[in-house]
């Protein structure tokens, strides 16, 4: 946002210039876009991270929390430290991946509050209640990780979410303080189209909402 316009100001102008995504860009992260297990041989620069970075972060959380936190493991060395922990059907993704994300979230996600959320001191909210605490940083640190993977795909990169891991082999392995959480596993890349099984069927409108 422009330092020089109002919230207001802002969000006129982008409608002004933008009223939705076209079919393209609908496609590309949603309906053509696919869960790839096979990567080209091509390099994600660290300034792509950085980029997904800085367009995921303003995807709406509550009380603007942002729990998520991202562990990007580009080496060999570092991919490998999952093995252990992977049912052994994701360890070929895992391995064959350029970058793999751990997407975790901060159990102590509150003390950053003042700062993202300024209007009131929620810090007591969660502080004084570690139930409240937990599902607050697993739900919003999971919508995070869904806006990672659908920035990841407007910027031209793949995506393939794994969930099929021991979280606390990864917790012990990577975040042995204890203050970070595993959520779940993204691989990033460029997705190799060779070998993609047809897309797998969807329920319809009529099966899964209802309009009151």
């Amino acid at each position: 946002m422009s330092e020089n316009k109002t919230p207001a100001e802002a969000v006129e102008n982008l409608r002004s210039r933008i009223q939705r995504l076209d079919d393209n860009g609908l496609d590309l992260i949603f309906r053509e876009a696919r869960s790839f297990k096979k990567w080209q041989s091509r390099e994600v620069e660290p300034a792509v991270l950085q980029e997904l970075h800085a367009v995921m972060k303003f995807g709406p959380t509550s009380k603007n929390c942002n729990p998520a936190r991202f562990l990007f493991l580009c080496s060999e060395d570092a991919k490998n430290r999952t093995l252990s922990a992977l049912d052994k059907g994701n360890v070929p993704k895992i391995k064959a991946a350029p970058v793999v994300a751990i997407i975790a979230y901060d159990t102590q996600f509150f003390e950053h509050l003042l700062r993202l959320f300024p209007v009131m001191d929620a810090r007591g909210i969660y502080r004084d209640n570690p139930a409240e605490a937990e599902s607050t940083a697993f739900r919003n640190s999971s919508l995070q990780g869904a806006y990672f993977m659908i920035a990841a795909r407007a910027l031209g990169l793949d995506v393939n979410g794994i969930s099929g891991f021991d979280n606390q082999k990864i917790d012990t392995e990577f975040f042995a303080d204890g203050r970070l959480k595993s959520n779940f596993l993204c691989c990033l890349g460029y997705g190799e189209t060779e070998g993609l099984y047809p897309r797998g069927p969807r329920l319809d409108f009529d099966e899964v909402c209802e309009v009151l």
